[in-house]
């Protein structure tokens, strides 16, 4: 949207489910020291999720909230999960930080949670957020199956939109393989100016599928031999030729093609 100059990521995590429930056990110990000072919001809280007292607004709340125990401080089995988010983002060169404050209250999430924040729209500073919720559609009757989502402010959004954004077609990058290297290299393509279609599950025709249905240009495809190589096939989806193309000579390439 352009608009990735006026805003930052902020995440952490709300650990496994075991994590939060050890923290919610914290939390509830915590502010149960601190009952007499609580809103009348946050006392009902304490019995029912201790861990929504820390989206409290009650100025009295958040001095108390300030003081209390961070889940970032007692994760176990969601460490190594986070770790290897961070190093994603790490990868792809998407600068964050770490706001061990952010939480959601709502039990079905869990590991992540992130949201993009301005500082061009007043208090009202969120304009993305959402979360990891593995529990979900299990909780609604269906099978056990991870999930993640978000939901944006479309007005807040759009007051920070400055142009249309563009409405060319795009590359589909498709790896087959390391999915990092794939999301770095999409990140590039992006940073170029040129819009990308990343398409990593399911197997090579329904991925070529998606790639179509997108309506994309060229499809840049990933596998262990390219990659050993240092290079990428582009294939040219118009004219259904591909090259082999050297991974430091893709961007220019493509352009020299759009």
């Amino acid at each position: 949207l352009g608009i990735a100059e006026h805003i930052h990521l902020e995440i952490n995590s709300l650990g496994s489910t075991r994590d939060r429930i050890a923290y919610a056990s914290d939390l509830k110990d915590f502010f149960s020291q601190h009952h007499d000072s609580l809103s009348e919001d946050s006392k009902t809280r304490l019995e029912k999720n201790p861990m929504r007292i820390l989206d409290s607004k009650d100025d009295g709340d958040k001095k108390i909230v300030a003081e209390a125990p961070l889940i970032t401080e007692r994760l176990t089995e969601g460490q190594a999960h986070f770790d290897e988010v961070k190093r994603g983002l790490d990868t792809v060169g998407i600068p964050y930080v770490v706001n061990p404050r952010l939480v959601r209250g709502l039990d079905y999430y869990c590991h992540t949670a992130f949201e993009f924040v301005t500082t061009q729209l007043g208090a009202q500073g969120t304009v993305l957020a959402g979360g990891r919720y593995d529990g979900l559609i299990e909780l609604m009757g269906g099978q056990k199956t991870p999930g993640i989502g978000w939901a944006a402010g479309v007005e807040r959004l759009a007051m920070l939109v400055g142009a249309q954004a563009s409405l060319e077609r795009p590359v589909a990058v498709i790896p087959f393989g390391d999915d990092l290297a794939a999301f770095a290299l999409a990140e590039k393509v992006r940073d170029a100016g040129l819009p990308v279609q990343l398409g990593y599950s399911g197997n090579v025709k329904k991925r070529m599928e998606r790639a179509n249905k997108a309506n994309a240009r060229f499809a840049v495809l990933m596998g262990e031999d390219e990659k050993a190589r240092s290079a990428v096939t582009i294939k040219d989806l118009d004219a259904g030729t591909q090259d082999e193309v050297p991974l430091d000579k893709v961007i220019e390439r493509l352009k020299g093609h759009l």
